[in-house]
């Protein structure tokens, strides 16, 4: 946890960008994490001294030569402002666009980097914000990057790049990837999918993680994101990076056009909230892609997309609106019936509706699914969550403290808790989907349906498909004993009238 003070400094630190012309967030943790970064290398440069003095052999692979060296972040931070502004814009940037680095592929990125803050005393609030960070300590590097990614979900149109924390948490903990696998993301934003499965195998996998070879799959083979946008490129790789991944695979790349077949059967885990709105162009969307299912809507070549990336066995959990459920367009419906009769549809998770404000009200769903190639579906699993922990306005308000929210709280929660944060009984129940779970009636909050009643259905996956409502009885009176009360009422009606027409005269 990042304290108050810290959080303080950098909502100051906000204004202060505001107030300097610029109010894209995107571009305020661009600019952050660029110094982050020039501050990183300077740690490496030292560790690598510090090895070199200590087995006293030259310098390997060193970041800052003498010509160099005056581009440390130890050296222009000791600057007077102003000239501490003119180094970083006219030296230091330069030099960080054409810097090969440690080869990852957060270098890589940085080719594009622009300097942008305007005035020598904003870059000294960074600065010294910066320099007031322990980036030594991984938890706190990464919380203060999660507080400020927080800050897009207010940046109205930028929101679609961010999922809420707790809902990534709660499919991570459901997926539990293990350390062999190989995740992907290909619409991976902020890569806040490829962070939360980073930390929960780190969690849960502390042993293997020991091995060397099995650190080194961690830290280059295991997580891979695509994106096509430049800047959350290099925000997802600094994400990465802070949260001790040294060399993830962060990608450009439009993940529905022509030229991925490399890709194909590769991973073992896909987790995703690809981009729900918008349509393609058949003449840029991979032919392959478009045989699956003939569609121009993003979300259906999507799922079509992931079940091509994925391994036989290979599993995934997919953030998708409502329409792809029940939606009644040929795609839709072959779609669907390819998840049911052609590989292994696991779960189908409804997200309440305000789940994704305030950027958008539209109802999703999660799918849950495996690849086999050879069927497989035997029961479908459902659960609706009616309460995610938070207020479902566009405020988002926490219901709890923060011990009772999210999928797996510190605090066990009670049954009026439980009403405001289901996640942790999505988890408790999905543990148990293959067995207790199979007798529960569909009037519960979750219930299994088989495969022959989807289909009979139309392979329609909406849950209020499925649900059954309860009807309370109610005790009716006799109609013999109705009338004679409405007879009393209108007698005593007529009294009334005639004793005011008496008081009348």
């Amino acid at each position: 946890m990042i304290t108050g003070e810290l959080k303080n400094k950098i909502d100051r630190l906000w204004d202060a960008f505001w107030s300097g012309g610029i109010s894209n967030p995107l571009e305020v943790i661009e600019q952050i994490t660029y110094l982050m970064f020039i501050r990183r290398l300077e740690d490496i440069q030292t560790a690598k001294e510090r090895k070199a003095s200590r087995t006293r052999k030259p310098i390997e692979h060193p970041i800052y030569t003498e010509e160099t060296n005056e581009l440390r972040w130890s050296e222009f931070t000791e600057l007077h402002p102003e000239s501490m502004h003119q180094v970083v814009r006219d030296a230091v940037f330069p030099w960080l666009r054409e810097l090969g680095g440690d080869d990852s592929t957060y270098s890589h990125h940085m080719k594009d980097a622009r300097f942008t803050i305007p005035t020598a005393n904003l870059l000294t609030k960074v600065v010294d914000m910066i320099d007031d960070i322990p980036l030594g300590e991984q938890d706190t590097k990464g919380d203060l990057y999660e507080y400020m990614l927080g800050k897009i979900a207010t940046a109205g149109q930028n929101g679609q790049f961010r999922t809420s924390r707790h809902i990534i948490e709660l499919i991570v903990e459901m997926m539990a990837p293990g350390p062999r696998d190989e995740i992907c993301d290909p619409a991976c934003g902020t890569a806040g999918f490829l962070v939360a499965a980073a930390q929960y195998v780190n969690r849960t996998h502390k042993d293997a993680l020991l091995d060397l070879e099995q650190r080194r799959h961690f830290n280059e083979n295991m997580f891979h994101g695509f994106d096509f946008d430049s800047t959350m490129l290099r925000i997802a790789s600094m994400n990465m990076l802070l949260h001790e991944i040294e060399r993830p695979d962060i990608r450009y790349r439009d993940s529905l056009a022509q030229g991925s077949a490399s890709e194909t059967e590769r991973y073992t885990m896909i987790l995703a909230n690809p981009p729900f709105a918008g349509s393609l162009d058949y003449e840029t969307t991979a032919e392959d892609l478009l045989k699956v299912v003939k569609t121009k809507k993003t979300e259906l070549l999507f799922l079509a997309l992931f079940l091509r990336l994925l391994k036989p066995g290979g599993r995934a959990a997919v953030i998708v609106p409502d329409g792809v459920l029940f939606g009644s367009t040929k795609a839709h419906k072959e779609l669907r019936r390819i998840l049911v009769e052609d590989h292994k549809l696991d779960a189908v998770v409804k997200l309440p509706s305000g789940a994704f404000k305030p950027y958008t009200g539209v109802s999703t769903a999660i799918l849950f699914f495996t690849k086999t190639n050879s069927g497989g579906t035997d029961n479908v699993w459902f659960y609706e969550v009616t309460a995610d922990g938070f207020s479902l306005d566009d405020k988002r308000t926490p219901l709890l403290t923060e011990n009772k929210l999210g999928p797996v709280p510190t605090t066990q929660l009670d049954d009026v808790e439980h009403a405001k944060n289901n996640l942790p009984d999505v988890l408790a129940r999905w543990a148990l989907r293959n067995g207790s779970e199979q007798q529960r009636d569909r009037t519960e909050q979750s219930f299994c349906v088989p495969k022959a009643d989807i289909a009979t259905q139309g392979y329609d996956l909406s849950l209020n498909r499925y649900k059954e409502i309860i009807h309370e009885e109610i005790e009716h009176r006799p109609p013999m004993e109705i009338l004679e009360e409405l007879e009393l009422i209108e007698s005593e009606i007529q009294q009334g009238m005639s004793d005011l027409k008496g008081l009348l005269g």
